[in-house]
């Protein structure tokens, strides 16, 4: 089928688009926010066309794929048609709710006319998705194509804008891992965290930030270093994680969200304790042995359950039941 869908979430649609459709991801000409098209930075299938707004009038859509509340107005102008009433929809919510915790009301809340589909079961029970539909379907990744190493005794971290974001992608405890091992911080906006650290009065070690590298450069740098830290208090899942723990990386990571269900105990260490954490850093950091043993656990458990046709295959039964579900 013609499965609309705006390119939001680098990682997740990469995997999305290695399904068996044709994925029509809008383009405009600053590719902007809502006309980003095709990623640059990750490797894509051929069946991911770029289409532009005109075209999309012309154009035989048989699903849209939602991620932000805005998208209903653009798809409909762009369509000529309204998503949920003249075709199918599916809006999917990537992100923990913000704001009056627990009691956020999703934007597509107490609606009929498409299905919510959550990426964690954490985002399903704590959005307050009133009496709409909901369904969850786990994330799934490209595997990556390198082998965990962890010959450098450094430390690493995945995340975007950690200057802005701050406590919430726990940036403020970077310092304290840094004062065991060198700490590594990939993704993006990720340039100026050395001085932001320094101006917060950073006394810890050595933070470097690798400004978005290419995905397959980036999981070959961090296949090197010896574990991967999850400081995020506050998240969704990231699929940085899933990716660190396919890579076969040890994980350091804050008891919070997700995390809790998706990483198992003989995989890393999980603790709100961040002395806990830290004393982690310090053991795998100095044994690469024990290192080794907790990321040949996390390898496993990631194939298993975080596997690119699990996924792709839930998404197939979920499309088809919307699309047979409308005629």
């Amino acid at each position: 089928m013609n499965v609309l869908l705006w390119h939001v979430h680098g990682s997740w649609t990469t995997s999305f688009v290695h399904g068996r459709h044709r994925y029509l991801v809008p383009v405009t000409p600053d590719r902007g926010p809502y006309g980003l098209g095709r990623a640059r930075t990750y490797v894509w299938p051929a069946n991911a066309l770029e289409v532009t707004p005109d075209e999309l009038g012309r154009t035989e859509v048989d699903l849209v794929v939602l991620q932000r509340p805005e998208e209903l107005e653009l798809a409909e102008r762009w369509l000529g048609r309204r998503p949920g009433r003249d075709l199918p929809a599916v809006y999917v919510e990537h992100n923990t709710p913000k704001g009056d915790v627990p009691n956020t009301r999703h934007p597509m809340a107490d609606r009929d006319d498409l299905l919510l589909t959550h990426v964690t079961h954490f985002n399903e029970l704590f959005w307050d998705n009133g009496g709409t539909r909901t369904a969850v379907i786990e994330h799934g990744i490209v595997a990556p194509s390198v082998e965990w190493t962890g010959d450098l005794d450094r430390l690493a971290v995945v995340t975007n804008e950690p200057v802005r974001r701050w406590r919430v992608t726990g940036t403020d405890l970077m310092p304290r891992f840094a004062a065991v091992a060198p700490l590594d911080v990939y993704g993006m906006g990720v340039a100026g965290l050395p001085d932001a650290l320094a101006a917060a009065g950073d006394r810890g070690g050595p933070v470097t930030g690798h400004e978005d590298l290419p995905q397959d450069r980036m999981h070959a740098e961090l296949a090197r270093r010896r574990a991967y830290l999850h400081l995020c208090r506050w998240t969704s899942l990231g699929l940085s994680l899933i990716e660190a723990m396919a890579i076969g990386m040890p994980v350091i990571a804050l008891a919070t969200t997700e995390a809790v269900d998706a990483v198992p105990p003989d995989a890393g260490v999980l603790s709100t304790r961040v002395d806990t954490l830290v004393e982690a850093a310090r053991w795998l950091a100095g044994d690469r042995d024990a290192a080794h043993r907790l990321g040949a656990r996390a390898r496993e458990m990631t194939k298993q359950r975080y596997g690119l046709d699990r996924f792709l295959a839930d998404w197939d039964r979920l499309l088809e039941e919307e699309t047979c579900g409308s005629r």
